[in-house]
């Protein structure tokens, strides 16, 4: 199922399926009302939903089903006459993780070796990437799935502006995907950890790469370089598990104002949201709705964000994002009134 969270004017935010080739919305609380004569639990909002587990899910089939085949009013919505949310407007907590080699490879060369990335670009062709200096710079990246921690509060869907932090001057996207944990757990073994995955969905995490720069020189992590209003773009649906039976065979894309800047695949992942899962839950327990992001998808297709290439957004660019069965994240870029 690919679910979403939408709004209609006035009324409250609704979370539904997409049915007649994703172009309407069977809005479950309706079609519960009308099926069964009352509301259920799940369908309170997509936390509950994903709370509900394996029940929900199932419910939720049922729902849509009877729905797509008995239009009842009010519970069957053209997608074209609502606003979507982000499938989980507030998710229980954010986690970003860098799971493709490349990108860190490649910022590294950018950031830290600067005019000595072409030269360290050589010295991987000809002897390997082992022998290059990015790689050896990186060496704890290869031990465990790192992450940071990101504003559960700042996160926004699709067709929503982003506002540029005013002070930045090299705004970014990056190409992402991530998953919602679906069922609570710790200490969750990497072999059973797909389990815990209740959904995907495309994932834009803006950054002040300037700002992002001066920051990690205090070896902390990103703070105003992240963190700012609006800067967590998810969605547009929460895509269940049985849709992506093959999740590390995916194309991923990134336009700006219809031109292709980045292509990448999710099969460069070095670290599975498995190993994601089993290294973030030693010792601490994961809940239904909190998300985790892949990190930006740089391989052997391209760059996946623009501080690779040095391009930067500029205000009224329009930066759209798609993976292969999980929809399009589109976002306008915007700077903030003086």
């Amino acid at each position: 199922m690919k679910l979403v969270t939408f709004i209609r004017p006035d009324v409250a935010p609704q979370i539904g399926v997409l049915i007649d080739g994703e172009q309407t919305i069977a809005a479950l609380d309706a079609g519960m009302r009308a099926r069964d004569g009352g509301l259920s639990p799940y369908f309170a909002d997509m936390l509950a939903f994903l709370r509900g587990g394996a029940a929900a899910r199932e419910l939720a089939q049922e729902v849509a089903a009877y729905i797509a085949d008995q239009r009842p009013p009010r519970a069957v919505v053209p997608l074209a006459d609502v606003t979507l949310l982000s499938p989980v407007p507030h998710p229980e907590s954010l986690r970003d993780c860098m799971s493709f080699e490349q990108h860190i490879i490649n910022s590294i060369r950018v950031a830290g070796l600067k005019k000595l990335g072409p030269v360290d670009e050589w010295v991987e062709r000809r002897f390997g990437r082992r022998r290059s200096l990015a790689y050896r710079l990186n060496k704890a990246w290869y031990e465990r799935p790192i992450y940071y921690k990101g504003n559960r509060f700042s996160v926004i869907g699709p067709d929503t502006d982003v506002i540029m932090p005013p002070y930045t001057q090299k705004f970014d996207y990056e190409l992402e995907w991530g998953v919602y944990i679906g069922q609570m757990g710790r200490d969750i073994p990497q072999s059973q950890a797909h389990h815990y995955i209740g959904g995907y969905a495309i994932f834009n995490d803006f950054s002040a790469r300037d700002i992002q720069m001066k920051e990690q020189g205090g070896r902390l992590g990103p703070a105003k370089g992240k963190d700012f209003d609006g800067g967590n773009a998810i969605g547009p649906y929460l895509v269940t598990p049985d849709e992506v039976p093959d999740p590390y065979n995916l194309t991923m894309t990134a336009t700006i104002n219809g031109e292709e800047w980045s292509r990448g695949s999710t099969a460069d992942m070095h670290w599975t949201f498995a190993d994601m899962i089993a290294y973030i839950s030693q010792a601490e327990t994961l809940y239904p709705g909190e998300f985790i992001g892949s990190g930006t998808c740089s391989g052997a297709h391209g760059r996946g964000c623009g501080m690779e290439m040095g391009r930067y957004l500029q205000a009224g660019d329009v930066v759209a994002l798609s993976v292969t069965g999980l929809g399009i994240l589109r976002n306008r870029v915007m700077r903030a009134p003086r």
